[in-house]
């Protein structure tokens, strides 16, 4: 928290245990105007909660909330009430101590919701949009958000990132959106196995930041480990029994220490195998100029025009696109699953397909756990061609053995997730299918994922929103643009970025080539860059060097860690200047890009 700048709301020695378990204790966090900070940690850490708790959602067991008087608080739950609403307006408005008309119209139309629509029949995307529309409606003064981006396409994704970025009140977010918390967060707070830590540094650098408190552990677990050591030796050398008495305070000091040891480890442990299949040919997918469109009431809904793309094994293609656009039709047809009305799809030979649905039809909420993953009875599951018993198994993808016989209806998000996760890595496979498989994941279990589908020698259709995710795995992306606009671009998305801003001046020459009833002549097309752009092209290198050099500096001064409490105004200059330096970076490489796909597209 910045100095002189009070705080807005807070948590003082705060603690919370449900059951026998503490999810946090003794912590203290505060929040102050103009901050925007990130809250990270694993699913099940006690974020939420911690969440909740500064929302005045739930009571804390022990220490102290407090509110600014007169603050407005808005909070959006992961999973919002609409039940007491009948329209999308009226839950909007419901969140208000003073309904404002045209402040809930405003914020309606910006997210393009329509106000008198049924709060019941609204897709998973829209209650996002809606439960947001409600949080910003009354221009808090907190914002507490539990992932807003869950279930929003890019184009709302970026919206709400320039909302949030020019909101000045306090931010407080939980997202597994590393993009999204790049480009707003300025703290974070890490709740890990109970313990709520802080840094000042930007989300950028949050692994090296967690990689050295991880380091540090494990000096002190190697310390624990020559203890544990030292207590045996003594144990077998002076002997238990003939003092017995005297020292079973000693051996139970000793059974401690394991136990400690034994829950940091496996608080750490997560481990996602896939079974996968025989290979399957070269070719899997060739689709060649196929077009489909639907009739509704409002007329023809036109998903694609003559697409063609080939997809090989071993290849990553995501989808990116707007809800609604037709993503998830696009990807039945490459897998067979729908014909085109016109156009050819072709599919290759052996295919061992999964697909996970992101709405997880697969999954009866009246089954447990168990019968998810052995529907035909039994205790062992077979995984890569071996047999594993199913509690061992559940462990891999975080869920206590215990849990076995929960439905599951009882499960959160996020676990419905790993638990489909699960049913479908047991299956041999050589075509993974995944439609927004990100949803409600932590980034630990994210990064694990990532690590899979990157090893993985089969090929991957994969549908997602999330910017970071596409970047890191895929080979190639396919855009849904909407009205038929499909096309396809080497990279992730932000490669993809890159080539379709490149790709808007030579689109702006053909519709300017275009001969016109007014113009008896044609304008002649543009052949080579201006003078203009081949010296901006001559001197970007040059600035992109010293911006980097910036960029080193900068990351080598905030490295000391001496430096924040020595000069904290001096870290905080520091942490903007990189910040600013490192967007100058960016958007000189992309303009450098664009311009040598201009210039090789002219001369070429």
């Amino acid at each position: 928290m910045a100095p002189n700048n009070p705080a807005l709301i807070s948590l003082a020695g705060a603690s919370v245990h449900l059951g026998s378990t503490t999810l946090f204790e003794g912590i203290d966090v505060s929040v102050a105007r103009g901050e925007k900070i990130a809250l990270v940690g694993r699913n099940g850490s006690g974020k939420s909660t911690l969440l909740k708790c500064l929302a005045g959602e739930i009571d804390i067991d022990t220490g102290e909330r407090f509110l600014q008087p007169g603050a407005r608080v808005a909070y959006l739950a992961q999973e919002p009430d609409f039940s007491k609403f009948p329209t999308v307006a009226d839950f909007v408005a419901g969140g208000q101590a003073e309904p404002m008309q045209y402040r809930v119209d405003a914020v309606l139309e910006a997210l393009d919701l329509p106000g008198d629509r049924a709060c019941a029949t609204l897709s998973g995307g829209e209650s996002r949009r809606a439960a947001l529309a409600r949080a910003l409606v009354d221009e808090p003064d907190v914002l507490l958000l539990d992932e807003p981006t869950n279930h929003l396409d890019i184009p709302t994704i970026l919206w709400l990132e320039k909302e949030l970025q020019q909101f000045r009140g306090a931010l407080l977010l939980i997202s597994h959106d590393r993009a999204f918390l790049q480009n707003l967060s300025k703290r974070i707070l890490w709740l890990d196995r109970g313990v709520l830590r802080t840094t000042e540094r930007p989300f950028g650098d949050f692994e090296t930041w967690r990689d050295e408190i991880f380091k540090e552990e494990e000096a002190a677990y190697h310390k624990l480990d020559r203890k544990i050591a030292a207590e045996l030796k003594w144990m077998w050398e002076g002997g238990i029994s003939a003092r017995r008495t005297r020292n079973m305070g000693r051996v139970r000091r000793l059974q401690g220490m394991r136990q400690e040891r034994a829950d940091r480890i496996k608080s750490r442990q997560v481990n996602f195998t896939v079974s996968e299949g025989d290979n399957s040919g070269k070719l899997v997918v060739e689709a060649e100029n196929i077009s489909k469109s639907f009739q509704s009431d409002a007329g023809e809904r036109v998903i694609c025009q003559n697409f063609s793309t080939r997809i090989l094994r071993g290849d990553k293609v995501g989808l990116i696109g707007p809800n609604g656009a037709g993503k998830s039709t696009i990807l039945k047809m490459l897998i067979g699953e729908l014909s085109p009305d016109s156009g050819s799809i072709r599919l290759g030979t052996n295919l061992q397909t999964i697909v996970f649905d992101q709405r997880r039809a697969q999954l009866n909420p009246n089954d447990t756990l168990k019968q998810v993953l052995l529907p035909e009875g039994g205790d062992s599951i077979w995984v890569g061609g071996k047999p594993r018993h199913i509690s061992s198994y559940l462990k891999d993808f975080l869920f206590d053995p215990s849990m076995m016989e929960q439905p599951v209806r009882a499960l959160s998000g996020g676990e419905r997730n790993r638990l489909l996760l699960a049913k479908l890595f047991a299956q041999p496979s050589n075509l993974m299918v995944l439609d927004e498989p990100t949803n409600d994941l932590d980034m630990d279990t994210l990064d694990l994922l990532e690590e899979v589908l990157s090893d993985y020698d089969g090929t991957l259709l994969l549908v997602s929103h999330d910017r970071d995710f596409l970047d890191r795995l895929v080979t190639s992306t396919i855009a849904v643009e909407g009205d038929g606009d499909v096309s396809e671009y080497p990279g992730g998305y932000s490669d993809y970025l890159i080539q379709r801003k490149a790709d808007e001046p030579a689109e702006a020459a053909k519709a300017a080539a275009k001969p016109v009833a007014a113009a008896p002549v044609a304008p002649k097309a543009k052949k080579k860059l201006s003078f203009k752009e081949n010296r901006e092209l001559e001197e970007l290198p040059g600035k992109m060097a010293a911006l980097e050099k910036k960029i080193a500096q900068l990351n080598t001064k905030m490295a000391d860690p001496a430096f924040y409490s020595k000069d904290p105004k001096g870290f905080a200059k520091a942490s903007e200047d990189l910040s600013a330096a490192q967007g100058e970076l960016s958007a000189a490489e992309e303009r450098w890009l664009e311009l040598e796909a201009l210039k090789e597209e002219l001369e070429g």
